[in-house]
């Protein structure tokens, strides 16, 4: 009897965890076990949980934009899912029960190049992946967080909920963190914006501004080319980290939940960076 897995969003086609997942569970010698995409449109993301916990599935991770409704129809979910709002890891019990977790606060700390504590740090965006990186950061000992999003009200309340400030406009920090989805689509596809410039411009930059960062963090990756964020990054000589480094963090401790075996991490890492895509 097979075990499946998947990944729940919308869009999401862009998902590299398939092709991570996948190779992971190859590596652990976990022949019965297979991850799929699970495209699903918000209004039935509840009927398509419930049904997954019901039909074989163990888990399934939660991306753009069910991480916060995903927390919601869960049975039962850790302190940190919790405290953070969101969940973007799911496990399913026999009886349908469903638990949340949230992997990607651990997972963006673990993926940074060192200790953020005693630095500012800046986060872009107020959904999900932005609340567990304000958690993350406040947790791992920040002296500030700082929180801009285009509609300032969602931004306000991220910080009253988190310990964060609200901002008008991105403040210069020694951390700036993307966690809004500007930058998904690969050039060539409809794109919110056609041009690198119009992208930061979305996330309320400019090329020059990035000057005021020392290092930057896009959640959001490309399987094909890097995002204007970090393709602005590398262009002002600043040290980035790319959403695939975080996607590999916080994806081996979703493995590790399900399976209850060490994540595999160099087979994942090198399905994430190459074509393989099963």
């Amino acid at each position: 009897m097979s075990t499946r897995l998947g990944v729940l969003g919308w869009p999401v086609a862009h998902s590299r965890s398939p092709a991570m997942q996948n190779a992971a569970l190859r590596a652990a010698g976990l022949d019965g076990w297979h991850y799929q995409r699970l495209p699903v449109p918000p209004q039935l993301l509840g009927e398509l949980v419930r049904a997954l916990a019901g039909s074989g599935f163990a888990g399934a991770n939660v991306t753009i934009p069910h991480k916060q409704a995903a927390l919601a129809l869960s049975d039962e979910a850790s302190e940190a899912a919790r405290q953070i709002g969101a969940a973007n890891t799911l496990t399913f019990g026999r009886d349908g029960f469903i638990a949340a977790e949230n992997t990607d606060a651990p997972g963006l700390i673990a993926a940074l190049a060192s200790s953020p504590r005693g630095q500012r740090a800046m986060v872009l965006g107020a959904g999900g992946s932005a609340r567990a990186a304000v958690w993350a950061l406040r947790e791992a000992g920040a002296a500030e967080v700082m929180v801009w999003n285009r509609t300032g009200a969602r931004a306000e309340s991220l910080a009253a909920d988190l310990g964060a400030r609200a901002v008008a406009s991105p403040q210069p920090a020694e951390l700036l963190v993307n966690c809004t989805s500007v930058g998904l689509t690969e050039a060539g596809e409809l794109e919110r914006s056609a041009t690198g410039g119009d992208a930061l411009n979305q996330l309320g930059l400019t090329f020059d501004a990035l000057d005021e960062y020392s290092y930057v963090v896009d959640m959001v990756y490309r399987s094909r080319s890097k995002t204007p964020l970090l393709a602005a990054a590398e262009a002002r000589g600043l040290p980035a980290l790319d959403g695939l480094d975080v996607l590999v963090a916080q994806g081996a401790l979703s493995f590790e939940l399900w399976t209850g075996q060490p994540a595999p991490l160099e087979a994942m890492r090198a399905a994430v960076r190459g074509d393989e895509d099963s």
